[in-house]
């Protein structure tokens, strides 16, 4: 797991990772939550989706490797023990075994709270980045978190109306 320390290459794998198991977490829930609340992990996986590919592109570049089939091979194996802001999935799917999360409102609290602790794990790396460019990649994500909680207080807003 990501302490801050890392140099830029291992910063996106780690971080690759870390979205990875978000998204599988929010697969999951899609799959053991109601209609509504279904719909909405959708949205939230595709959304971590998005970021994976993000990170992949960023470690491709400074590598300079376009090699999709070492990296699809790496994504695939790669375990994912892990969530956005460091916590173990299991710790998440055992939310989902224990609360019922048939509707979107619980659908969206869950996920603002799991964006939440991803922004602030991701403002504590850059904090203690090595060095610039690491720094930049912690607030990019910090960036896109902030995105993702925007997006969902909005959407909690429309199901208030």
């Amino acid at each position: 797991m990501l302490t801050g320390k890392e140099d830029l290459l291992q910063t996106l794998v780690e971080a690759y990772i870390m979205e990875k198991g978000t998204r599988e977490f929010y697969v999951l829930a899609a799959a053991k939550s109601g209609a509504a609340a279904k719909k909405s992990f959708e949205d939230l996986a595709a959304w971590e989706n998005r970021h994976m590919i993000y990170l992949q592109s960023l470690y491709q570049s400074v590598l300079d490797d376009r090699e999709l089939l070492e990296f699809e091979s790496f994504s695939r194996n790669v375990p994912a023990p892990v969530a956005e802001g460091g916590m173990p999935i299991k710790d998440l799917e055992m939310k989902i075994e224990k609360f019922s999360v048939q509707n979107e409102k619980d659908a969206l609290s869950l996920a603002i709270n799991i964006e939440a602790k991803a922004y602030n794990f991701y403002k504590g790396l850059a904090a203690k980045a090595p060095d610039a460019q690491t720094k930049v990649i912690f607030e990019e994500m910090m960036a896109q978190e902030t995105k993702h909680m925007d997006e969902i207080k909005s959407m909690r807003k429309k199901l208030s109306l």
